[in-house]
């Protein structure tokens, strides 16, 4: 057990600097989504909300491309872009798939209709689980490109962790 949260600590000793802009460029991603989708549902679409979360979806995604793709994991962007590209709208139609599917449920399967509901269900609950997917994601098959500090593989495979704490250089921060 001890093995196990020595690799969880050098984990995330290895990830806080990426976890904390991630978590950054996905409040305002979450900002853009939340505004737009509520504008939606109590005006244009007040009947489609599973249509407006796809909208809002979409609009909040182009603003995460850009502050991950140039901020997060700029260490990390491959050399072919349109496959980065295509990596991250495929990741992302997959959180849209989440989030909706979230405000699905709620709407069809438990009859919970009002707006507070759909954004509960899809703002909070599916973005939720959509961000966690979501980082995964990014790290695995989005931005593969090599890192220049220490990276999550090694940790995982470094050796035991000490009292010290290594010190993780990252001069462009």
């Amino acid at each position: 057990m001890g093995e196990v949260l020595d690799r969880g600590l050098r984990l995330f000793q290895a990830l806080w600097r990426e976890l904390a802009k991630f978590g950054v460029v996905g409040a305002g991603a979450f900002l853009i989504d939340s505004a737009i989708f509520l504008w939606l549902i109590t005006g244009p679409m007040d009947e489609s909300h599973v249509k407006a979360k796809a909208i809002a979806v979409a609009v909040a995604t182009i603003f995460a491309w850009l502050g991950n793709r140039y901020w997060t994991f700029r260490r990390q962007r491959t050399r072919t872009r349109v496959r980065e590209l295509a990596m991250f709208v495929l990741m992302n139609l997959i959180g849209l798939l989440i989030m909706s599917g979230c405000v699905a449920f709620s709407f069809y399967i438990l009859g919970l209709r009002s707006e507070l509901a759909s954004f509960v269900s899809g703002s909070i609950i599916g973005m939720g689980m959509a961000m966690c997917f979501r980082f995964v994601a990014y790290k695995l098959w989005v931005f593969t490109g090599s890192a220049e500090g220490e990276t999550a593989l090694a940790a995982a495979h470094a050796p035991p962790y000490t009292d010290q704490m290594p010190q993780v250089r990252d001069s462009a921060d």
